[in-house]
């Protein structure tokens, strides 16, 4: 199916609730003021709890309860909110899907983000734009597996979702690959031109021009969090490390196998985003 056919079909694009689609036009928007923003999550049942749980989850160790979106927003600051608003809206997107472990698809989605969001932090980056986009670097693969199951299925038992010579089956098989179709849906989600640019280049950080920092954290996180769902070892991990890009980023392997946290304590308390 060519690309363009892809994104007519009415499965395809997962329906997202008009609040998230709000909170990401308001990317876009400097004047919008977080009380406008907390009134609109404030109406939306499901958001708000989501919210608050996290709030008081452990990942955010709040020092008192929190117990209303006003104060979540307070405490966790609208970039976090927004970011955690867009994730959720993600992840309720797509209901169940065959051919995709969905419960794995965005476990692997969440610690590429946090993964994402540590090494941001380690170059001066946006943390919160990682980990956002870490979130969403594969989404394109529910849209390809929602809008052509038949040929997707097809790909699947060639690599799986989580196989890295994925990207270059689809390239090979329909002209375009995931990380195509998941900068196409930034895009008519009217995320801001960053995103769409990030995730089109994470596959291959160091041919997009210019080079584009944030494509190449996104890509050592991804290989990671694919390692960790594949069950590397560390002699595994060393063996396939991106060493070209860690070393554009100015990144060394050690960095990432040794001094970050392990990853189920970088995702502590983020469980409820996926539920």
């Amino acid at each position: 199916m060519n690309f363009d056919a892809l994104f007519q079909q009415q499965n395809a694009l997962p329906t997202i609730p008009k609040v998230v689609q709000e909170v990401i036009d308001s990317f876009n928007n400097d004047n919008v003021s977080i009380d406008e923003i907390a009134k609109k999550l404030s109406a939306d049942q499901v958001l708000s709890a989501k919210l608050l749980r996290l709030a008081n989850s452990s990942y955010y160790h709040a020092s008192k309860s929190i117990g209303t979106i006003d104060d979540a927003v307070l405490m966790l600051g609208f970039m976090t909110v927004r970011t955690l608003v867009i994730s959720s809206g993600l992840t309720g997107g797509f209901k169940a899907m065959p051919g995709v472990d969905l419960k794995q698809f965005w476990r692997y989605s969440m610690h590429t983000a946090v993964i994402a969001k540590w090494l941001a932090k380690q170059i001066h980056g946006n943390s919160d734009f990682a980990f956002t986009v870490g979130l969403m670097h594969a989404i394109g693969q529910l849209v390809m597996h929602a809008g052509m199951p038949e040929q997707t299925l097809q790909i699947d038992k060639i690599a799986g979702p989580l196989d890295s010579r994925r990207l270059g089956v689809e390239r090979a098989s329909f002209g375009y690959d995931f990380a195509d179709v998941g900068a196409e849906l930034a895009k008519r989600w009217r995320f801001p031109d960053n995103f769409s640019t990030v995730i089109k280049s994470f596959p291959d950080p160091l041919h997009s021009d210019p080079f584009e920092p944030m494509a190449a954290v996104i890509h050592l996180a991804s290989w990671l969090s694919r390692g960790e769902e594949n069950k590397y070892s560390k002699a595994e991990l060393e063996a396939t490390f991106p060493e070209d890009v860690a070393i554009k980023l100015g990144i060394s392997a050690d960095l990432l196998l040794s001094t970050m946290p392990p990853i189920a304590e970088l995702a502590a308390g983020l469980d409820d985003l996926l539920s």
